[in-house]
């Protein structure tokens, strides 16, 4: 199918062509030695506005204002708008101003220059170039969105659609250079994560992502072919199990930023492929991880936003610690009115009718209890929260309670109605971790499609004996979310998976 193109774009490939027809190459092989941001370089001019500052500066033009021989133009880099004053006569020869006509008066918005000259102040009192030499470096051929004013006066563009936005992700960035800022505080994050366990002398590894066996967590896997070895293979849903064995070969704090896939659900913060920073250390438990986890996540809110308070969509949250702790138990009761700790499956059935909780028949006891945690629980839990204490039946990877039977050791942290976090004091029993294991084939068998698959590696592993470890996953796009107040997963992922677009 040939495209069609609109009769700007056809104006803009004509100039293209007439910039090469004259021997101008709208797209040069050039090494820009860039002198200034445009930010910085502002900064700098005005400690001493008096000295002659020269400078190169480069974008991509967002305005031009015409005013016959002389252009002012403003361009975008990544520290925001710079303005060029473009004067005939200083950008070209005495002999030939044919360049100004046939170069300078054809640019268009979203074409990419560099320019060099001095900064100076304007009449109107707006720092700028005054330019001596302007380069084309990128010829743009298709026409940014236009900005546009309804009828209340509100400015808006094209790119507020997310069919748009999000499928157009450079478009919005050129637009809405606040977005970057989004990204540029989820970046923050990782930098932080990294400093505060490399301080504490922990090792980044990296696992496989195709997976033969899809372990580490209840979840849907995408199914893959591997030609090679012409196999079915799994993208990973976690990488737990992975970093365990690494536990048993001798690492005793490893971590790992993982990018994982589960064949589930989207909204608005959940998407099939997210990332997650998980990690283990030998010869801890549950309670150490979450006066780590406190520490860690007050040090990155800090990091990310300069203080450990964030405000988001309405809630002022505090990353302060310490959280609360309350059992799972202990939520249920507290937001039901009903003490479910020595129900069995049926009594919970039961219960769940009674409140109005949907389940399903391929659902067990740990399913049925999360559904009523989720439903009747999560969205009291606005400042970050440690819910502990689980029921074996909900944990097949963690280590039974050490004095609470039918219990484990593990908690989940959830801020603002949302997990952020979920932790254990690992199993390291093999012969326990296999009927955990076992267990959960039963449900597989029954119909549930996240239920775990048996790792025989990974129990061969641990029957070389694993030390006690305490290990956690975070939830980096909830985190990111949360420290920038984005309402959306969507919103901090620069290139969300979507439908394929429709292309006439």
């Amino acid at each position: 199918m040939n495209p069609t193109y609109s009769e700007q774009e056809l104006i803009r490939r004509n100039k293209r062509q007439n910039l090469i027809d004259i021997g101008i190459d709208p797209y040069p092989a050039a090494q820009v030695h860039v002198s200034h941001k445009s930010k910085s370089l502002k900064e700098v001019y005005t400690l001493n506005p008096d000295s002659r500052l020269d400078a190169t500066i480069a974008g991509r033009i967002l305005t031009i204002n015409d005013k016959g021989k002389v252009l002012f133009i403003k361009i975008q880099d990544e520290e925001g708008l710079f303005q060029l004053y473009v004067k005939r006569d200083d950008v070209c020869p005495e002999e030939d101003k044919s360049f100004f006509d046939q170069v300078i008066k054809h640019l268009d918005l979203g074409d990419i220059i560099s320019a060099q000259g001095y900064v100076f102040t304007t009449k109107m009192g707006e720092v700028s170039l005054h330019t001596t030499q302007v380069t084309l470096l990128s010829k743009s051929v298709k026409p940014l969105p236009v900005v546009k004013k309804d009828e209340e006066g509100n400015v808006y563009d094209d790119v507020v659609d997310p069919e748009v936005k999000y499928r157009q992700r450079y478009v919005d960035l050129i637009l809405h250079p606040e977005v970057k800022t989004v990204f540029q505080k989820r970046a923050k994050i990782f930098q932080s994560i990294r400093e505060f366990l490399n301080a504490n002398h922990a090792i980044e590894v990296d696992t496989p992502v195709l997976q033969n066996i899809p372990g580490g967590a209840s979840a849907k896997p995408f199914l893959t072919h591997h030609n090679a070895l012409d196999m079915p293979m799994y993208l990973r849903i976690a990488n737990e199990l992975y970093l365990k064995r690494l536990i048993v070969g001798g690492f005793e704090w490893v971590y790992e930023f993982s990018r994982n896939f589960r064949n589930e659900g989207m909204d608005r913060t959940h998407n099939p492929e997210f990332t997650v920073l998980e990690f283990y250390v030998a010869y801890k438990d549950y309670l150490w991880m979450m006066n780590q986890t406190e520490a860690l996540l007050e040090k990155v809110c800090i990091d990310t936003n300069g203080s450990a308070e964030v405000d988001f969509q309405g809630n002022h949250i505090s990353f302060k610690a310490p959280y609360q702790r309350i059992t799972m138990y202990e939520a249920i009761e507290k937001y039901t009115g009903i003490d479910i700790s020595q129900m069995d499956e049926v009594k919970l059935r039961q219960i769940c009718a009674d409140i109005q909780v949907k389940i399903d028949p391929t659902m067990g006891k740990g399913k049925i209890i999360d559904e009523i945690f989720s439903e009747k629980c999560e969205k009291h839990m606005i400042q970050p929260t440690f819910i502990i204490d689980y029921p074996i039946e909900m944990s097949p990877l963690t280590k039974k309670h050490r004095s609470k039977s039918g219990l484990v050791e593990r908690f989940e942290l959830y801020v603002n109605g949302k997990e952020i976090a979920n932790a254990y004091s690992e199993l390291n029993d093999p012969i326990d971790q296999r009927e955990r294991f076992e267990e959960q084939i039963k449900l597989m068998e029954r119909g549930d499609d996240e239920a775990m698959f048996i790792d025989h590696d990974f129990l061969r592993a641990l029957e070389y004996g694993m030390p006690p470890t305490a290990g956690i996953g975070i939830g980096i796009d909830r985190l990111a979310m949360l420290l920038t107040n984005q309402n959306s997963i969507q919103d901090v992922l620069l290139f969300p998976q979507m439908k394929p677009e429709k292309l006439s």
